[in-house]
C-alpha cells in the first residue's frame, strides 16, 4: 500500500515533544497512530460520531470542561 502524507494539528508541547524524538522513536509513534487510524476508519458497527462520543467522555472524564474546550479552541485561531 502506498503511503500519503496527512496533516494534523496538535497542541505545542506534543509537537515539541514529537520534533525532540529520534527518528526511531517518530517512525513508532507514525505507526501507531497509522494503526489506531485504521482501526478507527474501518470499525463498520461504529459510527464515527458514536466514536467522537466516546473521545469526548473520556476527556470530560480527564478533565476537560466546555470552557476549557472553548479556551482551548479559541487559541488555536
Amino acid at each position: 500500500m502506498k503511503n500519503a502524507i496527512i496533516h494534523i494539528s496538535v497542541d505545542e508541547a506534543t509537537a515539541i515533544a514529537y520534533n525532540q524524538a529520534s527518528t526511531e522513536e517518530q517512525k513508532k509513534i507514525q505507526i501507531l497512530l497509522r494503526l489506531r487510524a485504521q482501526e478507527l476508519f474501518t470499525q463498520s458497527d461504529v459510527s464515527l460520531q458514536q466514536i467522537m462520543d466516546d473521545i469526548g467522555e473520556k476527556a470530560e472524564d480527564r478533565g476537560l470542561t466546555p470552557q476549557i474546550l472553548e479556551t482551548l479552541l479559541r487559541d488555536e485561531q
